[in-house]
């Protein structure tokens, strides 16, 4: 599969699977009957062929770094401190959520929000624009 089908493949996925339950430390194995944030990007890449680590700061670690003002492509990994901060010598600051971009300005993530814990569509801005903002990886 070549990298626009994958992307392509990439989006089906992610806008197919808003409104699924969220849930914490959500596995692999549960997909797609619910997921936490890296559970959902780990279960989206994995439909492609692509392995990814199970939690989000050490999905983090896996692809290019990609700066804000550049050209965004679906796929790519949009990464926060977010409340619960996970930490490593590599991100010092801490990696707590992740949302994949689909294109159009907006991405796709299971979050966990005080009235809805579920995957979600938001504007990409929302993550690019936070105070807690980390880090854009391209897988593909």
């Amino acid at each position: 599969m070549n990298k626009e089908k994958e992307r392509k493949k990439l989006l089906k996925l992610a806008r197919g699977n808003i409104g699924k339950p969220y849930k914490y430390g959500a596995k692999l194995e549960k997909a797609p009957n619910f997921f936490d944030c890296s559970s959902f990007i780990q279960y989206l890449y994995k439909e492609i062929n692509v392995s990814l680590p199970r939690t989000a700061l050490d999905q983090a670690s896996r692809g290019f770094e990609i700066k804000k003002n550049d050209q965004l492509e679906i796929g790519d990994l949009i990464f926060i401190k977010g409340a619960w901060g996970h930490y490593n010598p590599e991100f010092p600051d801490g990696i707590g959520h992740v949302a994949i971009y689909i294109g159009d300005g907006k991405t796709v993530s299971a979050r966990w929000l005080k009235r809805d814990r579920k995957v979600i569509e938001e504007s990409a801005n929302d993550y690019l624009n936070r105070h807690d903002f980390r880090i854009i990886k391209r897988i593909l």
